[in-house]
């Protein structure tokens, strides 16, 4: 009867319990359509069409052209993550309850910057990504 009544109030202590990477993990969306280092190493290549490129990657942020009048386009994009946790746990007793409150925050930011060339036909002639975390 003992071992019941511990592991319960254990079970009831710990349920309170969870950290903010579970959180975080809760609340991020899919990632499937993200643009990502690893789909322009994928999926970007020379001479590849325009049409290609936003089939790959979205609408460019930027489209201007270069001192040859050559079409560039920019993808600049910039992502922020804030994980909040707050967890209230504790155990009533008969005289009273025991309990405490702790909370965490976690904020990083990523960028990545992809700068595409087309060549006077519209297919990629040159393209560079530069990616930070931080």
């Amino acid at each position: 009867m003992k071992k019941i009544a511990c592991l319960f109030l254990s079970v009831l202590f710990l349920s309170g319990c969870s950290t903010a990477s579970s959180h975080l993990k809760s609340t991020q969306s899919d990632a499937t359509d993200r643009v990502t280092v690893g789909k322009v190493q994928r999926e970007v290549r020379i001479g590849m069409s325009s049409a290609a490129v936003i089939e790959a990657l979205g609408s460019p942020n930027i489209v201007s052209t270069d001192e040859n009048r050559l079409e560039v386009w920019v993808y600049d994009k910039i992502a922020t993550d804030i994980a909040y946790s707050n967890s209230n746990g504790g155990v009533w007793l008969i005289f009273g309850a025991v309990g405490g409150n702790s909370g965490a925050t976690s904020t990083s930011q990523r960028t990545l910057t992809i700068v595409i060339k087309f060549d006077k036909e519209n297919k990629v002639r040159d393209f560079a990504y530069h990616s930070s975390s931080f």
